[in-house]
């Protein structure tokens, strides 16, 4: 089935097809090429269309329009299988207020200028960002910074839970020191299991699609570009 043929049927649907496509295609070019069918199709019912998530999948095939996929993924393990936490969370994501569960990871850019890395703390009832941290090197420095910023924001968290992966970084006693210091109960994911943190992965893989694939040259240097990281943050 070609475009042509999708949007030139014959039973009745030639216009909306045509006018449909036309909007799909003005979505996707004006975010850059990063919206997938699942993105696409929201913004459709934003709009107010009516129209199936198929058949938006269908016209974005016959017109070759395919939203950017995530890609390399900074990996901060380093060989030491962590028994510092049990995987208290097991996927288990459900909140009933703020300040319950929380949930952080580090992941990398690279640019002509250099890589940078993120630290984010993610609250999983809001999915805001409650703190976060952006440098140069992946270092213990960058995750105090990330901690002390969250605990000036909420100096109350006891009883909380966090969860991160094996990373070197949460197996450090500074990091551990710090949770136990504010009465945080820490939940550790199990090796090479993303799922455990798949709050974390999907919105690593938003803002990658949304403002950095394919937008690398948009950043000439690491203040370009931490601009760019707290509008984003500031403005989700």
């Amino acid at each position: 089935m070609t475009f042509y043929f999708e949007i030139g049927r014959t039973d009745g649907v030639a216009e909306k097809n045509a006018d449909l496509s036309c909007e799909i295609r003005k979505i996707f070019e004006h975010h850059h090429g990063r919206y997938g069918v699942r993105r696409v199709h929201r913004e459709l019912l934003n709009q107010g269309y009516t129209v199936n998530h198929k058949r938006v999948q269908r016209l974005m095939h016959c017109m070759e329009l395919r939203g950017k996929r995530p890609r390399e993924k900074y990996h901060s393990y380093q060989g030491k299988v962590g028994k510092i936490a049990p995987n208290i969370i097991d996927r288990d994501f459900e909140t009933t207020a703020p300040l319950q569960k929380w949930t952080t990871d580090v992941t990398q850019f690279s640019f002509p200028f250099g890589k940078c890395y993120l630290s984010p703390i993610l609250d999983m009832h809001t999915n805001e960002i409650v703190s976060y941290d952006l440098s140069p090197s992946p270092n213990l420095t960058q995750i105090k910074r990330m901690l002390h910023r969250a605990f000036r924001k909420f100096p109350h968290t006891e009883g909380l839970i966090m969860h991160f992966d094996q990373g070197w970084q949460y197996q450090h006693a500074q990091y551990q020191h710090e949770l136990k210091a504010h009465g945080i109960i820490q939940s550790m994911s199990r090796k090479g299991n993303c799922y455990d943190n798949c709050i974390m992965e999907t919105f690593f893989g938003r803002l990658k699609n949304e403002m950095y694939y394919g937008c690398e040259k948009e950043y000439p240097s690491f203040t370009s570009f931490s601009k760019a990281i707290k509008n984003y943050i500031h403005g989700h």
